[in-house]
């Protein structure tokens, strides 16, 4: 029986400092990660993936410009999303908790395998520390630049707007 295709999203977030939150539906909710750097096509970069609360479905089509006094002021867009596909488990829920999770992406800019890996060792570390890696496959690109969403017409175009969930 083929997995079911979930959803995922990407959304960049220029709060205190511009950052892409990467969002997987797992279990009802959208697991979350901040990417300091963003995703990455290449399999050279390993990006570091702070593990963020979960938030509502309801979230995932989300933009806007989050208000002042808000967690997470500033402006939020849809950077990609599409369908994700677990590889290797029929419950990726387990893999997270077991610290890593590989999985396929059909968005519209990120395609193809890759893996979500929890660090260990790391001194002062939280917990929270993880690796999002691209896989080598036909969609990876060597040279990769990520491109911003955040234009100053997107801009224009974004009202402030309290998001469908308060996190912490």
């Amino acid at each position: 029986m083929p997995a079911k295709h979930l959803r995922f999203v990407v959304h960049e977030h220029k709060a205190t400092r511009l950052h892409y939150d990467f969002r997987l539906e797992i279990g009802g909710v959208l697991k979350s990660w901040a990417i300091p750097k963003g995703p990455s096509l290449n399999p050279a970069d390993k990006r570091l993936a702070i593990m963020a609360p979960d938030h509502p479905l309801e979230y995932i089509d989300f933009e806007g410009i989050i208000p002042e006094g808000h967690y997470g002021a500033g402006p939020v867009v849809v950077w990609d999303a599409g369908e994700f596909k677990p590889l290797d488990t029929d419950d990726p829920g387990e893999a997270l908790n077991s610290g890593k999770l590989s999985f396929e992406l059909s968005g519209k800019k990120l395609k193809g395998a890759f893996a979500l890996a929890r660090m260990k060792g790391i001194p002062r570390a939280t917990g929270k520390e993880w690796l999002l890696m691209k896989k080598k496959d036909l969609y990876a690109e060597s040279d990769y630049t990520i491109k911003t969403e955040l234009t100053a017409v997107k801009l224009e175009e974004l009202k402030e707007t309290v998001p469908p969930c308060e996190t912490e």
